[in-house]
């Protein structure tokens, strides 16, 4: 199926790992041209520059400057900017939410919101400019599902959300569509990484990382299809909602978490 991505320029934040390096490949295969921002550039986002000339930006997107910087090398480079990704977030897993003092509050929402308000107010004169463009913000289920554990976490996430709606309603009069998209538990870094959730988790239920994402959490958090999501599946609803295939759907969220959450 031809989604009519070629040569349109998607931003993505947070590329360098996990759903953000899925997105980027996802639309890199489809012939955009992908300019993907991480603090960091990985061996697997060098990879994407060989296969399908993603531009990888190294910036500190959780800095007031990073994401209008990542933006500008975007319409530097290209001229405009067709679709943005806000995918950059962060979560600490902490005993309690007395364990979370302001410092923390403000690195976690700096990621993962203001990363997003911040990339949205660069990107939008662009996106105004450009025919059928698109944001695609990831959200979690988190922003509705209690998790004490990442307190700060979730309430960035609704933020995140919320901006979701008001970007909406405001721009999808003049030609800009915003959507997010909210994941529950995806195979990526964020859970599987040494010293991440899987580890500690194996550590209390005396198994492996490995039968942690396959079986504990698929069991312990009720997700009806028994697995967790992969990134590349997160990636391809991505590609649809930025689509013209989507052309009338905007300021919606779309979970994908294999059922895990049951309340409308």
């Amino acid at each position: 199926m031809d989604l009519q991505l070629k040569d349109k320029v998607a931003v993505v934040t947070g590329a360098s790992k996990g759903i953000g390096l899925a997105i980027a490949d996802a639309f890199g295969r489809e012939g955009a041209q992908v300019v993907a921002g991480s603090r960091s550039i990985t061996p697997e986002l060098d990879e994407l520059h060989e296969k399908y000339g993603v531009s990888a930006v190294p910036v500190d997107l959780s800095t007031a400057d990073g994401p209008g910087m990542l933006v500008q090398r975007a319409v530097d480079r290209y001229g405009k900017v067709d679709i943005l990704v806000n995918n950059l977030g962060a979560a600490t897993a902490r005993p309690s939410f007395l364990d979370v003092d302001d410092d923390e509050w403000q690195r976690i929402f700096n990621m993962t919101l203001f990363s997003a308000v911040r990339a949205s107010r660069a990107a939008l004169p662009h996106l105004l400019d450009a025919d059928g463009s698109s944001v695609i913000n990831i959200s979690s289920i988190n922003a509705r599902l209690p998790f004490p554990a990442v307190v700060d976490y979730s309430a960035a996430k609704a933020g995140l959300t919320s901006l979701t709606k008001s970007l909406s309603e405001e721009f999808a009069p003049r030609g800009v569509r915003v959507n997010a998209i909210a994941p529950g538990p995806v195979r990526t870094p964020f859970w599987t990484a040494p010293g991440s959730f899987a580890d500690a988790t194996a550590a209390q239920a005396g198994t492996s990382a490995q039968e942690v994402m396959d079986t504990v959490v698929p069991q312990s958090m009720g997700i009806s299809t028994g697995r967790v999501t992969e990134a590349h599946e997160v990636a391809s609803l991505a590609l649809f909602l930025v689509s013209p295939l989507a052309g009338n759907i905007t300021g919606a969220e779309f979970t994908i978490d294999g059922g895990q959450v049951k309340t409308l």
